[in-house]
């Protein structure tokens, strides 16, 4: 699916700027996850996820209006982090 989503973005300006905008949200869940210790910071890495997931969310729904992606996706926001932060899939 990510790799659906990617190969659209190339040509259509709008998805890439919500793949840009799901690469910063996704540098920073990862980032606030690697560091959250035990019970603390629980509460902000909640928030930040939910953040990340509202952004991935969005480009799911854009996507699959546009018809790039089926409406039976499912997604992993770990997964999709990581596939974002290997390297830029906008060639960027």
């Amino acid at each position: 699916m990510i790799e659906t989503i990617f190969k659209a973005a190339k040509s259509d300006t709008h998805l890439a700027n919500f793949l840009g905008e799901v690469r910063e949200y996704a540098h920073i869940y990862l980032f606030a996850k690697k560091r959250q210790k035990g019970c603390d910071g629980m509460g902000e890495l909640a928030a930040m996820k939910e953040e990340y997931r509202d952004v991935i969310d969005k480009v799911i729904q854009y996507s699959q209006e546009k018809k790039y992606i089926s409406h039976d996706v499912t997604c992993a926001l770990d997964a999709i982090a990581d596939e974002i932060i290997k390297g830029d899939p906008l060639g960027r």
